[in-house]
């Protein structure tokens, strides 16, 4: 088996570093809040041995290269981001995962692109419209997101990574409650936020889901209200303190994925169900890609 190589993949100017390994059926991972790509390290070698070649990208605003100039990071310019990776890296369609935010994205590039993505999974996040629907009537999860709200504070970006990025290791923590997080994980995760802008730009994701009027917002509420034409597996932990999983399972409806939908829970599993418990994770989207 071949070592994992880093290689870069562009959209227009942005330059977006990644992990491949491995040779067949391309698997895109896109990573989340706060995290980076080595989010799929656990995932990687296992999928390579299971003839496909895996790939974990940057994503966008989480390094120097990948930064617009325009500080545009609205879901349908991410989405345009995947679709100029896909294209550089399979002649073929792909099968895309994406945790968190690359949930997020994921599912707006199934609804941008379909026809370049063979299958979606995703973990942690459930159907973006459907979750406002069930947020704006359940004070449970909104108490549970009330970093969203905070991150919307001016300057906020500075207080993520002070004291040692303290707050995003006490995020983890708190979405994860069960899992003894990896000392070298959050070392990772933690060289990637001090990196210069990246934590501005990690809060900007935030920041312009909330924007309603500009071209980019109307494009993304597009995207995000068109049904999923691709089979999409969905996974979540059981005991995910970020988002609840009943919210999850709620959010997941069947006639917003005509290309078909599995739901799945984690048992014991947390917000980073992927990382925590990736022997299961692993398997259940192994079985669902072929």
């Amino acid at each position: 088996m071949n070592d994992i190589d880093l290689i870069t993949v562009t959209h227009g100017p942005l330059k977006f570093s990644a992990h491949s390994v491995g040779d067949g059926p391309t698997v895109l991972f896109l990573h989340g809040f706060p995290d980076s790509k080595a989010s799929f390290d656990n995932q990687l070698m296992a999928f390579a041995r299971a003839g496909y070649r895996a790939v974990a990208v940057t994503m966008r605003g989480y390094e120097e290269g990948a930064q617009p100039v325009d500080g545009d990071y609205h879901a349908i310019r991410m989405a345009e981001d995947v679709a100029a990776w896909i294209r550089q890296l399979d002649t073929e369609p792909v099968h895309l995962v994406g945790h968190d935010w690359g949930a997020n994205i994921a599912y707006a590039a199934s609804a941008l692109v379909p026809d370049l993505i063979r299958s979606l999974t995703v973990i942690a996040v459930p159907h973006p419209v459907r979750f406002a629907e069930a947020f704006a009537s359940s004070p449970e999860q909104q108490k549970r997101s009330a970093y969203i709200m905070e991150f919307q504070q001016a300057g906020f970006e500075d207080s993520i990574v002070s004291e040692d990025c303290a707050y995003l290791a006490a995020l983890w923590s708190s979405w994860s409650s069960k899992w003894e997080i990896p000392s070298d994980r959050l070392s990772e995760m933690k060289a990637v936020f001090r990196q210069p802008g990246v934590a501005r730009a990690a809060l900007e994701y935030y920041r312009q889901a909330f924007d309603s009027s500009s071209s980019a917002a109307l494009e993304t509420q597009a995207l995000f209200t068109k049904p999923i034409a691709v089979r999409t597996l969905a996974i979540c932990g059981d005991e995910d303190r970020c988002i609840s999983p009943e919210i999850f399972v709620g959010a997941m409806r069947m006639e917003d994925f005509p290309g078909g939908l599995q739901v799945t829970r984690v048992k014991g599993a947390g917000h980073f169900a992927h990382i925590e418990q990736p022997d299961a994770v692993n398997d259940l989207i192994l079985d669902w890609i072929k």
